[in-house]
């Protein structure tokens, strides 16, 4: 069984907005882990910012540093 890769409080991003809604958000926050699915583990995800939760693969997020982006 593989490993969460990222800790509960990390700042995320999503790889892809591939087939999302233009009102979703792209940065999230982990706030639970979830069992491993096809391999990959699973996290539960909020941002607060637009109250929005999803559930995503590990393969599909990447993580964030905002500082590095507001830089950008």
């Amino acid at each position: 069984m593989s490993a969460h890769r990222f800790p509960i409080g990390q700042t995320v991003r999503l790889k892809s907005r591939r087939g999302l809604s233009p009102k979703a958000a792209d940065v999230y926050q982990i706030v639970a882990f979830l069992p491993v699915r096809d391999n990959s583990p699973q996290y539960r995800m909020r941002n607060d910012e637009v109250a929005q939760e999803r559930v995503s693969q590990e393969r599909d997020i990447e993580a964030y540093d905002a500082a590095a982006a507001a830089a950008e």
